[in-house]
């Protein structure tokens, strides 16, 4: 689940939800994103949001210079929800826009049912725990990262404790947690509460009552930050990685996590994890880049830039984030999730959630 981007994601988006930046150079000529114009001294990445900052502080800010001022490969960057990037990946397969893609559990399960990825296993992959990397090498998480909850500290100085407490009427208009099916940390709200309520039907109806207080859809999980920041909203939902990184700038939000009324409080790992897009145009651009992430020298970035936890067990940051992203975790019980069963069965669970919320 610290610096500028925390532990479990979402960016500015725009209509339809996505961010199209060339991450280091201008694109001049305006060409579509992965289109050869530039020769090889390019790649395209389509990410979730939360490893990149507004500001140009991120972990993707920071790693991508370095990279291109080491490669000459310039970097050019897609955002949008975990969901929306799978999508728009599927959608352009016959014509293989981008070379990698980086999103959260279950969507990059779900990419490489759909056959979205090639098999490539970036160097230092080895020191990668192996519930974070596929077994063929279709994916490895570069960004280890959490579930969990914002609030808002001028006006609640505590966070709620239970999932209960947010029915109470003081949060009607006031709470809002991003789309299941669209983003990656409003999928991670049905996943969280089917384990703490103890399945799938008692989640619903929770969050069939919960819905009276809710806001509505938001296919952007990051831009709930801000409206939490300034009290628009009193409670989100959101992922360590990035709620830490927005709470340098945001001094009102506070990272909590929901306990079922009588348990203690969960969450679960929401890595960002990447992989190289079949018929990638620029695959070896691609696999150098994945190489780069990977590296020791940007995991020592995790923490004090990124606000995440590095993927590479063998790297173990030592700076005030790291500490303070430890202190925060603590006493926090991690579950691990059948992520082979989430990724059968997400339509239906997203489809169950539609008919309990009437969304």
């Amino acid at each position: 689940m610290p610096s500028n981007r925390t532990l479990l994601r979402t960016a500015t988006t725009v209509a339809g939800g996505l961010v199209l930046t060339c991450a280091l150079t201008a694109c001049g000529s305006g060409s579509p994103a992965g289109s050869s114009g530039e020769g090889d001294k390019v790649v395209t990445v389509y990410s979730a949001d939360g490893l990149k900052s507004d500001k140009g502080d991120g972990w993707y800010d920071k790693v991508f210079a370095e990279f291109t001022k080491k490669t000459g490969i310039e970097v050019k960057y897609v955002e949008g929800g975990s969901g929306e990037m799978v999508q728009r990946a599927v959608r352009e397969k016959t014509n293989t826009q981008a070379d990698v893609l980086v999103t959260l559990p279950p969507f990059i399960q779900q990419a490489d049912g759909k056959g979205l990825l090639q098999a490539y296993r970036p160097k230092g992959s080895e020191q990668v725990n192996g519930a974070n990397k596929a077994a063929d090498g279709k994916w490895t998480s570069v960004v280890n990262n959490y579930f969990g909850f914002i609030h808002n500290k001028k006006e609640l100085a505590e966070a709620p404790r239970t999932w209960e407490e947010l029915l109470d009427p003081k949060y009607k208009g006031k709470l809002q947690y991003s789309t299941p099916g669209v983003a990656g940390d409003g999928t991670a709200v049905l996943i969280k509460s089917m384990h703490d309520f103890g399945g799938k039907e008692p989640a619903m109806e929770y969050l069939k009552k919960l819905q009276a207080n809710n806001v509505g859809p938001s296919s952007s999980t990051s831009k709930l930050a801000p409206k939490t920041d300034k009290g628009e909203l009193l409670v989100a939902n959101g992922d360590v990685q990035m709620n830490f990184a927005q709470s340098k700038s945001m001094p009102n939000l506070g990272i909590w996590f929901p306990a079922k009324e009588g348990g203690r409080p969960t969450t679960f790992a929401l890595p960002y994890a990447a992989g190289l897009l079949d018929k990638a145009p620029h695959a070896e651009n691609g696999k150098k880049l994945l190489d780069f992430m990977l590296g020791e020298d940007a995991q020592k970035l995790v923490s004090g830039v990124g606000g995440g936890f590095p993927a590479r067990t063998d790297v173990k940051p030592t700076d005030a984030n790291a500490v303070e992203l430890t202190k925060l975790m603590t006493g926090v019980e991690v579950f691990e999730p059948d992520w082979a069963d989430i990724d059968t069965n997400l339509t239906a669970y997203v489809d169950a959630w539609k008919s309990a919320t009437g969304s």
